[in-house]
């Protein structure tokens, strides 16, 4: 190949670019109708009943803790094996990150391990969990709910990997077998989504939370606006009919912080959520043709049961010696990726104590973990170079 390969890459057509350049000619650059329109759209999509559209999936993340509650001193759970993002949240509000390990078979967070670390501390310990649908993966988060539950915990779903994503719920969770939509807001409380480039939805940056729960939806609508509203329903000093009121009024109700989407971003995102599933279905033509070209060999692969719906963000191989395979690919200009250093491991968070040998499991993964291109535009030719590549390597 005689250009370099990512491992993600965003596919940005004609129609994306009239969308965004009606906008740039009208009115509205921001605070517009295209807001609105992409939230619900949006919403409609996964199965939820709310969504609110903000400037990227970070904020999204630091809005739902701040609307659960998070503060100084509050306990919640995650995952190592994620973006630093779904512990940073936590942090933001002051809270107190406790990790559990993951489940080697998925690299997802382990429920057992999640039930034996709350089984350690009294109810009233933690407040929550942020389990995440890593690599477009999803969580089985009818077990989650399930234990939530029993301990009184919320759940925040980070679904950054995997819009589209879906599951039927294992038989051992107590949920009708019925398919579940990652984010749909039928079990976590709040989930969140990213629209970065790389993402399956590309609005340069943005993010989206949804939910079925209203009083968090209009909490998060605030939150996201410095915490001011100028909906009269939530007004609280407001009285109908004063004259020193009109229609300019607003509340300053609480602190928030301007996470607002533009509409520019909105148009992006609404033109690209208008192909998102054949662009899906590209990503799992493109995992199909990996696990088969890696069958039998020894590069080890996720293969996900068929009740679950892979949205697969990423394509991950697990091999001997990663370094040796990385470098090898940048040679070849196949620019592969880690995902990722395990969060624990991270100097900020050794600093809590953190340090090597607490999570087996993430640290295993995390030694033999690459991700391969994985993007709906990467050509047949293109992969069967990178699988090429990839077999000799390991052959030698």
């Amino acid at each position: 190949m005689n250009h370099s390969i990512p491992y993600g890459r965003q596919h940005i057509t004609d129609d994306d670019i009239i969308a965004v350049t009606e906008v740039l000619r009208g009115p509205f650059l921001t605070q517009g109708p295209h807001i609105a329109a992409f939230e619900t759209a949006f919403a409609n999509y996964i199965g939820a009943q709310y969504a609110v559209a903000v400037a990227n999936g970070t904020a999204a993340l630091h809005l739902c803790c701040m609307a659960l509650g998070v503060t100084q001193g509050t306990r919640v759970i995650t995952t190592p094996i994620t973006f630093s993002a779904s512990a940073n949240c936590i942090r933001y509000c002051g809270g107190e990150v406790f990790f559990a390990d993951v489940d080697p078979a998925t690299a997802l967070l382990d429920i057992n391990a999640v039930r034996l670390l709350l089984e350690q501390h009294p109810k009233g310990y933690f407040s929550g969990i942020i389990p995440v649908d890593f690599a477009g993966y999803p969580v089985d988060m009818a077990a989650f709910r399930q234990l939530a539950d029993e301990y009184g915990l919320w759940l925040l779903e980070d679904s950054c990997h995997s819009p589209g994503g879906s599951f039927i719920p294992s038989d051992d969770a107590q949920s009708p077998a019925s398919e579940h939509r990652c984010g749909d807001g039928s079990l976590a409380d709040l989930a969140i989504f990213s629209f970065h480039p790389v993402k399956h939805i590309a609005a340069g940056e943005g993010g989206m939370i949804t939910t079925n729960n209203e009083a968090l939806y209009k909490h998060l609508l605030r939150l996201r606006t410095h915490g001011i509203t100028g909906r009269p329903d939530d007004l609280t000093e407001f009285q109908p009919g004063d004259p020193e009121r009109g229609g300019w009024y607003m509340e300053l109700q609480e602190l928030g912080y301007n996470y607002r989407l533009t509409d520019f971003q909105a148009a992006l995102g609404m033109s690209q959520l208008s192909r998102v599933d054949s662009m899906l279905d590209r990503r799992r033509a493109i995992a199909r043709r990996y696990d088969e070209a890696f069958r039998g060999t020894s590069v080890t692969t996720i293969v996900p049961p068929a009740s679950v719906g892979h949205a697969y963000h990423l394509y991950v191989i697990q091999v001997d010696d990663r370094k040796g395979l990385y470098d090898f690919l940048r040679t070849c200009h196949i620019m592969a990726q880690v995902h990722y250093i395990p969060v624990h491991l991270m100097p900020y968070y050794r600093q809590f104590g953190w340090k090597p040998g607490d999570f087996p499991n993430s640290e295993r993964y995390y030694a033999r973990c690459l991700s391969l291109p994985m993007f709906p535009t990467l050509t047949d030719d293109e992969q069967q170079y990178v699988i090429d590549n990839v077999l000799a390597f390991v052959k030698s």
